[in-house]
């Protein structure tokens, strides 16, 4: 899972790395370079699941944020099968604090690993 440095490291074969990503799908800096490096991301893909890791546009404004947030739990409530662990989303280049992005996660499924800044 996540490292002294807080990098997060897919361990099981379950596991999916979710990561902020912005409306092009252009996942060029942090997480989302990070995803497309190591668990399958896909430039030019902006939401949704790719490969072992699943993107949520936090670039977009805090409504659509919050929208493909809910977009995320619903899946995840689908897929009890699958364990996602949640980076920092929206709290990096989007520019917002971890207080204004936490209360977007409403009833998450206990598949959902939050980051602790969520907590």
């Amino acid at each position: 899972m996540r490292n002294e440095n807080g990098v997060i490291t897919l361990t099981e074969p379950n596991e999916v790395f979710v990561f902020g990503s912005n409306a092009h799908g252009n996942h060029a800096w942090g997480a989302a370079r990070y995803a497309v490096l190591n668990y399958g991301a896909i430039n030019g893909q902006a939401h949704g699941l790719q490969g072992r890791s699943y993107a949520i546009d936090t670039m977009s404004g805090a409504a659509e944020m919050e929208y493909r947030i809910g977009k995320f739990l619903a899946f995840a409530r689908e897929n009890p099968d699958l364990v996602f662990i949640v980076t920092p989303i929206g709290c990096g280049i989007a520019g917002y604090r971890p207080c204004e992005v936490a209360p977007m996660f409403v009833d998450v499924p206990e598949n959902v690993v939050l980051p602790h800044e969520f907590k």
